[in-house]
């Protein structure tokens, strides 16, 4: 009934108390005997050294709403390896007061509702959700295939959490679309750590990695993978532009709120300042959107700006302009970015000026992305759900137990609940 294996029952006490919910079921038990004596770490069999601190309990599966535990003598073995440690027992993790079951069942919940709620439920504290969701996590990493072996396309990113202010390093498998690695923080010194967590011939085996234009990760990706190609991709190059011409937009929104007019001779079919301030007004989210997904009010938007701000029409003819590019074949693309460049360059839009210099700097892995075809969107996707998950948890302030959880719930481990079929976590 509470799925021990390898485990003979003693004797049974039943503890009551005031009421059903307070009554205690304490199961007295020990391993079997080929499971007595053994290093939790390696598993071998030790010599006894010592009693350790006597008995311990541990918290198993409720029945109903009956506390269950198990007690037993906890000894202490000397391991050739490992030295003085507890003995490890099969129905309990090392260093763990709760039995596996109890554990897996805490980690699936926590997978699905709020830590809080988990707490609630199982009648724990909410720090031990944390800290169970960790030793369950190292355990299915141990007993899981190394992550890190045949990579061939990798995705890097940063995530941010505590609202904004910290970072997290995301590594992410595209030919599986899970993560493999994740660390606090973000820079060439962490990213540093992960390549260094690699073998040679891991590293070896890794043909292109996708992110965005940070320096720290060019950098890396040249000193660990100077054979593998580096790709920016397509939703950070559309990010640069839409950036840009928001920018844009605000500038000439302030400008025409103050009845500025531009520098120089009016032209004759320039309109006056209020007007452009009025065709501007909720253009944030049009200015935005594809011209396909563009309704017949917010299409009439875009052609009367056309009309009344063409600096502003401008930047949108080339923040579309640069979107197509990425959906063109290689030799196309690379002519496209030629013209767009001298176009951009030319525009005496001083955003877009800018926005040339920096895709100038980035052709050569511009042109890379089209010609392999691969995106960061799985890396983004994986990214919300990494924010749904803080956000599920109300915070953590234990980054290590936020990092477990990711990769329970993103890595693609295998897990199920006790007496379940296995199945292989979705992401």
């Amino acid at each position: 009934m509470l799925n021990i294996k390898k485990t003979v029952i003693e004797h049974i006490e039943i503890i009551g108390g005031p009421d059903i919910w307070n009554t205690e079921l304490i199961l007295h038990v020990r391993p079997t005997k080929g499971q007595q004596l053994r290093c939790p770490h390696c598993q071998k069999k030790s010599p006894y050294y010592d009693e350790g601190q006597g008995s311990r309990s541990w918290r198993a599966p409720d029945l109903g709403v009956i506390k269950v535990y198990l007690k037993a003598k906890a000894p202490r073995v000397c391991c050739s390896e490992h030295k003085v440690v507890v003995a490890s027992v099969p129905w309990a993790r090392h260093g763990s007061w709760f039995s596996k079951a109890f554990e897996e069942q805490v980690a699936w919940m926590v997978l699905h509702t709020t830590r809080s709620v988990v707490a609630d439920y199982f009648r724990i504290e909410w720090k031990t959700v944390g800290a169970i969701i960790a030793r369950v996590a190292a355990d299915k990493r141990a007993k899981a295939p190394n992550p890190f072996d045949g990579l061939v396309n990798i995705g890097i990113d940063e995530t941010s959490y505590k609202k904004g202010h910290k970072y997290l390093t995301v590594v992410v498998n595209h030919d599986t679309g899970t993560v493999i690695w994740a660390a606090k923080n973000h820079g060439k010194a962490v990213l540093t750590q992960f390549f260094k967590t690699l073998t040679e011939e891991q590293r070896a085996s890794i043909e292109v990695v996708t992110g965005d234009g940070a320096g720290w990760i060019t950098e890396c990706v040249e000193e660990f993978c100077p054979n593998a190609t580096r790709l920016l991709d397509n939703f950070h190059i559309i990010s640069w532009a839409t950036d840009a011409l928001d920018s844009v937009r605000r500038r000439v929104w302030n400008e025409a709120k103050a009845g500025k007019r531009p520098v120089g001779r009016p032209r004759s079919d320039s309109s006056d300042p209020k007007e452009q301030a009025q065709a501007i007004k909720g253009l944030r989210f049009v200015l935005l959107k594809n011209p396909e997904d563009l309704s017949e009010n917010q299409a009439a938007k875009i052609e009367m700006l056309a009309l009344k701000n063409r600096q502003m029409y401008r930047g949108y003819v080339l923040k579309e302009r640069l979107r197509l590019l990425l959906k063109m074949d290689e030799i196309s693309a690379a002519a496209e970015l030629s013209d767009w460049l001298a176009s951009a360059c030319h525009s005496r839009i001083p955003e877009f000026v800018e926005l040339s210099r920096k895709i100038r700097r980035h052709a050569r892995r511009i042109i890379d992305t089209v010609r392999l075809g691969f995106s960061n969107a799985r890396v983004e996707a994986i990214n919300n759900k990494i924010k749904v998950t803080i956000k599920m948890g109300y915070g953590f302030r234990n980054i290590n137990n936020l990092i477990a959880l990711i990769m329970l719930r993103c890595s693609g481990l295998p897990f199920a609940l006790p007496g379940r079929k296995l199945q292989t976590a979705v992401v």
